[in-house]
């Protein structure tokens, strides 16, 4: 580019980040748009940079037609010939046609201050939305980015940052509760969101999102830069505690042991980053008991056993006095082992299992207690008067059923009953040997008691 109008655009260009046809399409616009309000004469009226001469032409575009009804925009064919013959040439005024949309030059001198200034405003707003525009396409696909920017001011609570030539806001919710800033400290932060906004897109950062987590180590641990390293999920309690799940793609790379580094340096440098936050690097398993298992680091685990497969449920048994250490504080070892992972995680210690497996086992003697004591008390309970009509005798220890069956068998009275044989009773259905010992026994011993009371009279007189 030659000319300063050109140089202008290339600098505008080169210092708000965008492209220079961008420039000179808002030129283009404005000066169309000053045209527009100086003449007001309905014309169509159309603008073209000039790459040679560094100007803006301007031109009226008219249709040619056989007969005119609207002169701003028509023009007839025997008039464009003879206004391009004066401007052209023969050759070009002769290949006019019917139908075909002419060009015809208007002067741009005439436009005035005023044009100028409106020309001004659509440039600086045609090119701000550009600048914009160009922002929000360029932040939209780094969204999960790490970005380092310096702190510029705070607005009631919300960090703004400047990002090289943009300002970025880190709000409230998205800071570290570990963390203190002021004016001028350089922060590292991942690129949650970018929002469109009246004053333009507003880039969103997060110093709490484990994403920042999963990037620093991305940065720190070269296996996980070069894929031989994959981190399979992190959790964060911003400030206070996080958990990496990490796997090895090959069998002789420690996955743990490549986060943590030398001495711990790889990790270390991410503590500090993060002001003191303490991270638990576990392997990642695809056995669940064995994930959970090394989730719930430091604390060491006695036993693991899945209760509820659907619904995604663990029992967790570690001594008794590693519980606390399991639990946490305000129970975050557990609550972040469990997010790590996706299983719910029931964590008891042995002597807690110990009273649990107790009390189960008495309960069942106590039913089983429970359940022999009332069968013995129904074989043992007296039978109810029944709806049946009442047996024509009774015998001492033997049922009215049993008499029953002995009436229906034949033996109608006790003197009957006491005249048969063990085998005869025996043979009656639901009426065995030892039962019909026991029936002959009572029917002879009230027969005989019977006997003897009739006999007393006699003696008497």
């Amino acid at each position: 580019m030659s000319n300063p109008l050109q140089q202008t655009i290339e600098a505008l260009a080169k210092e708000k980040g965008i492209e220079p046809d961008v420039v000179i399409s808002a030129i283009e616009e404005a000066v169309a748009t000053a045209s527009r309000k100086y003449y007001k004469t309905g014309e169509n009226l159309k603008t073209r940079f000039n790459m040679e001469t560094g100007q803006v032409d301007l031109f009226a575009l008219k249709q040619v037609v056989q007969d005119v009804t609207n002169p701003a925009t028509e023009i007839a064919l025997d008039e464009a010939k003879q206004m391009y013959r004066q401007l052209y040439g023969d050759e070009v005024a002769n290949s006019i046609e019917l139908g075909d949309e002419m060009e015809f030059p208007k002067p741009t001198e005439v436009l005035g201050r005023i044009a100028a200034q409106t020309a001004k405003q659509v440039i600086f707003q045609k090119v701000r939305e550009a600048e914009r525009e160009n922002i929000f396409s360029e932040y939209n696909q780094r969204v999960g980015d790490v970005v380092s920017g310096a702190v510029k001011r705070f607005e009631n609570g919300d960090i703004i940052l400047e990002i090289g030539r943009i300002e970025a806001v880190l709000p409230r919710k998205e800071q570290s509760r570990a963390e203190s800033y002021t004016p001028g400290d350089r922060v590292r932060s991942v690129i949650k969101g970018v929002n469109r906004s009246a004053k333009g897109p507003q880039i969103v950062l997060s110093r709490t999102d484990p994403a920042l987590l999963i990037k620093l180590f991305e940065q720190e641990v070269p296996e996980i830069y070069d894929g031989t390293v994959m981190i399979r999920g992190a959790v964060r309690e911003a400030g206070d505690r996080a958990k990496v799940a990490v796997f090895s793609r090959e069998r002789d790379v420690d996955p743990v042991g490549a986060c943590v580094g030398m001495k711990g340096t790889r990790v270390q440098s991410i503590i500090r980053e993060l002001r003191g936050e303490k991270i638990d690097i576990v392997e990642w398993s695809e056995d669940a008991i064995a994930f959970v298992t090394n989730a719930l680091s430091p604390a060491k685990v006695q036993r693991v056993s899945i209760v509820d497969d659907r619904e995604r449920v663990m029992e967790v048994i570690v001594e008794d006095k590693q519980l606390s250490l399991a639990i946490g504080k305000k129970g975050q070892n557990v609550r972040l082992a469990a997010k790590l992972t996706g299983w719910r995680i029931d964590i008891k210690s042995e002597e807690e299992k110990r009273r649990e497996v107790e009390a189960q086992f008495e309960g069942l003697e106590a039913a089983v207690d429970e359940t022999a004591t009332e069968t013995e008390a129904v074989d043992d309970a007296p039978e109810e008067p029944s709806a049946e009509s009442a047996p024509p005798f009774s015998l001492a220890g033997v049922g009215d059923k049993t008499v029953r069956k002995l009436v229906e068998g034949g033996f109608g009275s006790i003197e009957a009953v006491a005249g048969a044989t063990i085998e005869q009773l025996s043979e009656i259905p639901g009426i065995g040997e030892k039962t019909a010992e026991k029936i002959l026994a009572a029917a002879r011993g009230e027969s005989l008691a019977a006997d003897s009371t009739a006999a007393d009279p006699q003696e008497l007189s």
